[in-house]
């Protein structure tokens, strides 16, 4: 490896231990030559302490060369800056695990590549215990291996489209009219009983398109800022019930996908959900559930039905996504009656034969206080479209950046700091809760601020493993929202770490990070933390155009990146952990609810 320049001219003046005590000895006789002359003592502020002049040779060294163990906090801080903003290693990191390995859905071949890529690269940075912990099992893979699809006749008209993960495929290609299936009732779909055989379906209605007058990237505001700063704690008790809209039209698409099977359509086109500008957010496909939707539903009656990736799921159609202008223009074809017909040609692999999933785990190891646990992650995982780059590779680049940094200044924290990259987060943040429930127990489910919505109180009392671990553990801090650089943390209604955040920002207010939201967010892996009463924490970021372009589509890709942003969260991320692990106390955790 090429060394850079301002490195190679540190080295040259950096104080070894043999330069030191050689120039500890010159000092020596050049007191004594003061002293024989008899001048006028030094000013109070020149002279040093017993040992200050050992302090001093480490501190200049330090200034000179980024590996020396500073001695205090504010030099840390300075030292994990200088090391990753200019010797940054996270654009390689990000690059590899987007470009090359590609996207990574769970449970397919590419995230296992990620799991081990991921543990070796831990591995090499010098950090201990790397290794794929097992969870699940979750269900069988699935991974493209060749698609195409275009409009034809009456002419040819090439689609800007992408198949749903776990979809069947057309074994070859798929030849057949398009047929409009205008139904919003179950009348109105008995109309299509035996013309939609062999036929490839449209169900959805026209999407509206936004004409581009806003733009797409924006970063927080004051106001925002201001706005979350201001929030009110956030409420205990979390209602989790769906409204009966919701669940008529559940309800209705259920019946409309058995009876288009029953009717032996061979495929189904759906209109993406993210507007416009060729831009297809795609997730899973959707099966056919025999069992009616409870009128009574709430969000974990939905997870424990049947899901795509069960080894026992039904048989489906397959379902191709397509950009919202190609949808509306077919639907406004065939209105008019024209005649349309469509090639299709996928060709998919299911994998059956593991699974079991991983979370990929390492550590930095404690001194003193080695045996408590600071953690720090990102899930790993990602959709099929893009190649997971803002949701989520800029969090594990983030996250494996923050702990090379502390590694490369051979820092020593106190407490042992362990990484973890999560797998199935898009499918609902299985890799996390299994985690925390082997290590550290399971929610109570009497307890409201827990993460399951099935309030009988049937969770069986922890064991004494995952206690003495629950006693030991400290804090988690995540990273999941995108491109955008650190503005803040959400401190998840735990106002006792308030005033700690707010010294941990102080460094980085330059940059931007300075606010404190006692409000909740969701959706990410530091929910199952705080589910059992443990501190976790999600950072506040900049959207930048997660939201609006990048989110589980076909636009997550590396362009779409902004490294300078991902270098501060890479610092912040770097900083806070280091502070959790080296203070004297734990991160304090939020009181227990009132018993009801």
């Amino acid at each position: 490896m090429r060394v850079p320049a301002q490195t190679r001219a540190a080295d040259a003046f950096a104080i070894t231990p043999e330069r030191f005590f050689g120039m500890r000895s010159l000092i020596r006789v050049f007191v004594l030559v003061l002293l024989c002359l008899d001048l006028p003592a030094l000013p109070a502020s020149a002279q040093q302490a017993p040992g200050q002049e050992d302090r001093a040779a480490k501190e200049m060294s330090g200034r000179d060369s980024a590996w020396t163990q500073p001695q205090a906090p504010d030099e840390t801080i300075e030292f994990i800056k200088e090391e990753g903003l200019k010797r940054s290693q996270l654009l390689a990191t990000l690059s590899y695990l987007t470009d090359m390995i590609g996207p990574r859905l769970t449970g397919s071949p590419q995230l296992k590549r990620a799991n081990e890529w991921t543990r070796d690269k831990l591995a090499e940075w010098g950090l201990n215990q790397a290794h794929l912990e097992p969870w699940g099992p979750f269900g069988r893979g699935w991974s493209l291996e060749r698609f195409s699809a275009q409009i034809i006749e009456p002419h040819c008209i090439p689609l800007i489209a992408f198949p749903r993960a776990w979809s069947p495929g057309t074994e070859g290609v798929l030849v057949g009219p398009i047929v409009y299936c205008d139904a919003r009732s179950e009348p109105e779909l008995r109309k299509y009983e035996g013309k939609v055989k062999g036929a490839i379906v449209m169900v959805d209605s026209p999407a509206k398109v936004e004409h581009g007058f806003e733009p797409t990237a924006t970063r927080l505001t004051e106001k925002d800022l201001l706005k979350l700063a201001d929030a009110s704690e956030p409420p205990r008790n979390r209602g989790s019930s769906v409204s009966s809209r919701k669940r008529e039209a559940w309800e209705f698409d259920r019946k409309q996908l058995l009876f288009l099977i029953k009717e032996g359509a061979a495929a189904l086109l759906t209109v993406s959900s993210r507007s416009d500008a060729g831009t297809l957010l795609v997730t899973s496909v959707d099966i056919p559930d025999p069992e009616p939707v409870p009128s009574s539903t709430a969000f974990s009656v939905l997870n424990k039905r049947v899901k795509p990736w069960s080894k026992d799921a039904p048989k489906t159609l397959a379902q191709i996504v397509v950009t919202s202008e190609q949808y509306n223009r077919l639907v406004r074809l065939a209105q008019e009656g024209l005649p349309l017909k469509a090639a299709i040609d996928l060709a998919v692999r299911f994998h059956d034969d593991a699974l079991m999933a991983h979370n990929t785990i390492a550590e930095i190891p404690g001194t003193d206080l080695k045996d408590e646990i600071v953690m720090l992650g990102a899930h790993l995982d990602s959709w099929h479209s893009g190649t997971g780059a803002t949701d989520n590779g800029v969090g594990v680049a983030v996250t494996m950046e923050a702990v090379r940094i502390i590694q490369a200044l051979k820092l020593k924290p106190r407490r042992t700091i362990r990484i973890a990259l999560w797998t199935g987060e898009e499918q609902n943040l299985l890799g996390s809760r299994a985690y925390v429930a082997e290590h550290f127990g399971k929610p109570d489910r009497s307890n409201p601020r827990s993460d399951s919505k099935d309030k009988k109180n049937d969770t069986p009392a922890p064991s004494a493993a995952t206690t003495l671990e629950r006693e030991k553990f400290s804090v988690y801090f995540n990273l999941d929202n995108g491109t955008g650089r650190i503005r803040g943390v959400y401190l998840q209604g735990n106002e006792a770490v308030r005033p700690i955040f707010r010294k941990w920002l102080e460094p980085f207010r330059s940059t931007g990070a300075s606010t404190l939201s006692v409000s909740n967010t969701g959706g990410t892996d530091h929910l199952p933390f705080d589910a059992v009463g443990l501190p976790g924490f999600q950072f506040i970021q900049d959207d930048i155009e997660y939201d609006s372009r990048t989110h589980h589509t076909n636009q997550d890709v590396l362009d779409r990146v902004h490294i300078d942003d991902l270098k501060q969260a890479a610092v912040v991320m770097a900083s806070f952990v280091y502070n959790a692990a080296i203070r004297d106390e734990k991160i304090p955790r939020k009181p227990k609810p009132l018993a009801h």
